[in-house]
């Protein structure tokens, strides 16, 4: 029979033995954590394991994430940002011709002028132009880059909505958002790096395209999050039985199947085991994300989640919060879509169509730039205001409506980077056409990349014999809005 070994005492180990045996054993803990980090690492190793692991940029970034406010049908310039006296003394008068052309869809003929119905004043040390359309945005113009030169290409509004979140007129490009996870990844496990949100109307004209991937892989496409108190459709199973774990185990055999067949290039079935992890990870943290009832009453109210004028927006906006401070990459908030009504869209009253998209949007826009300051995210976070293109110095068919004008308008910028309080570019004395450091949307894209780290001339995809970048052939980093 073979004697029982026993286990040694406690004095086995001599003197500290209590001590020795807390450090001996202890060292196979440590090894539990090693084993997790050493596993992640593989799983970053290559884009088939993860395609949204974390990268390093091209140099250091003044950005971590980006929020792109985008108003959809295009605010007047004249009505909001940049105050023009002359087109309020032609108010009623023929455009004369030194201006050159109207280039606009809908306008004919020889179009009077119109000025503008709003009040202006400079505020802040800066001394920034502003409207009476936007009260909220008064207190907080030390905080701006206005850029009031910008041009785009179209004045049509899905190719002007292609061209602006992806530097094409034609569909089926990558969008921003995409072109910055493509360069950086995601620095959140949980939650996808690339959100779009519309509002309950409708999405812009143009659709799913304006936050697609294009021909960047499938992985890198905006996820959209619905208007509502359900931000995100089928987050939980819809059967009690299928329980975490079961899915885990099919999961688990999915990506065993799909992984045998998988090819270097199929980057839409690698994306499809992603998007299938993602999801499953999400059930944990996204409900925590979305879950507005854990904010203050005082933050609440601060976005003027109290008011139903200023609620739908406000909520997207605070969620917009909530998830780049959870690591999401670049979130883009639209407002407008579907009717005209319910855009930027003034073609019959500029006055009351801007009156009632600004109440929407005004105390909330100001409301995300008080809580990010405040909590200490507008240091590396870069917020982007403006819409497809600007609207025109005439009358639209002698109405006080002004038509789509692509060759001047305003954008803004704050946070990362930027540098505050400055005016960069002007337009002419009616509002028509860009005239100092003119801003083509190349040059946008190439400034906000710029900010977040990526030289826009070597982010590139090769596509058809062609490497492709977000900004075509052009694009220059606009070095007066930075700091």
């Amino acid at each position: 029979m073979i004697p029982h070994k026993r286990c040694p005492g406690p004095g086995s180990f001599g003197p500290g033995s209590r001590r020795e045996f807390l450090k001996v054993m202890g060292g196979g803990f440590g090894l539990l954590g090693l084993t997790d980090l050493l596993q992640r690492e593989a799983t970053a190793s290559g884009p088939a394991n993860n395609p949204m692991a974390a990268k390093p940029g091209h140099f250091p970034a003044r950005a971590k994430r980006c929020i792109f406010l985008f108003m959809v049908g295009g605010p007047s310039q004249m009505d909001l940002f940049d105050p023009k006296p002359v087109l309020n003394q032609l108010d009623g008068k023929p455009l004369p011709p030194s201006f050159g052309k109207v280039h606009s869809q809908f306008i004919e003929g020889d179009p009077l002028c119109l000025g503008s119905h709003r009040k202006f004043g400079k505020y802040g040390q800066s001394g920034i132009d502003m409207s009476d359309l936007i009260p909220h945005l008064h207190p907080l113009a030390d905080d701006l880059a206005l850029l009031r030169s910008c041009v785009v290409d179209s004045v049509i509004h899905a190719p002007a909505h292609y061209q602006m979140n992806t530097g094409r007129i034609f569909m089926g490009y990558p969008s921003l958002g995409s072109w910055v996870t493509y360069g950086l990844g995601s620095e959140c496990e949980n939650l996808p790096a690339f959100v779009a949100m519309t509002q309950p109307e409708g999405t812009p004209e143009g659709g799913a395209p304006c936050w697609g991937a294009g021909f960047l892989p499938a992985s890198h496409q905006g996820t959209l999050f619905r208007p509502g108190p359900n931000p995100i459709v089928n987050l939980k199973s819809a059967s009690p039985e299928f329980t975490l774990d079961r899915q885990r185990r099919t999961l688990d055999f999915l990506r065993e199947m799909n992984e045998s067949d998988l090819d270097a290039e199929d980057s839409e079935l690698s994306a499809r085991i992603a998007s299938y992890e993602l999801a499953f990870r999400m059930q944990s943290e996204a409900p925590e994300a979305v879950d507005l009832s854990r904010e203050s009453a005082e933050t609440r109210t601060l976005y003027g989640l109290d008011d139903p004028k200023t609620n739908d927006f406000g909520t997207r906006c605070l969620l917009a919060r909530r998830l780049v401070e959870r690591g999401v990459r670049f979130v883009q908030v639209y407002s407008g879509g579907g009717p005209v009504a319910t855009q930027w869209d003034a073609h019959d009253d500029v006055d009351a169509n801007h009156a009632a998209m600004s109440g929407m949007t005004d105390k909330p826009v100001a409301a995300l730039l008080i809580d990010l300051k405040r909590r200490g995210l507008l240091d590396d976070t870069l917020v982007v205001w403006g819409g497809e293109f600007g609207r025109t110095p005439v009358s639209q068919g002698g109405s006080r409506g002004r038509d789509h004008n692509a060759t001047g308008f305003t954008m803004w910028m704050a946070g990362a980077g930027v540098k505050n309080g400055t005016i960069v570019g002007a337009t002419d004395e009616i509002g028509l056409n860009a005239t100092e450091d003119r801003a083509h949307v190349n040059d946008i894209h190439a400034t906000i990349l710029h900010l977040m780290g990526l030289d826009h001339k070597k982010l590139t995809q090769l596509h058809n014999g062609r490497d492709e970048r977000l900004t075509d052939v052009g694009g220059r980093v606009i070095g007066k809005l930075l700091l």
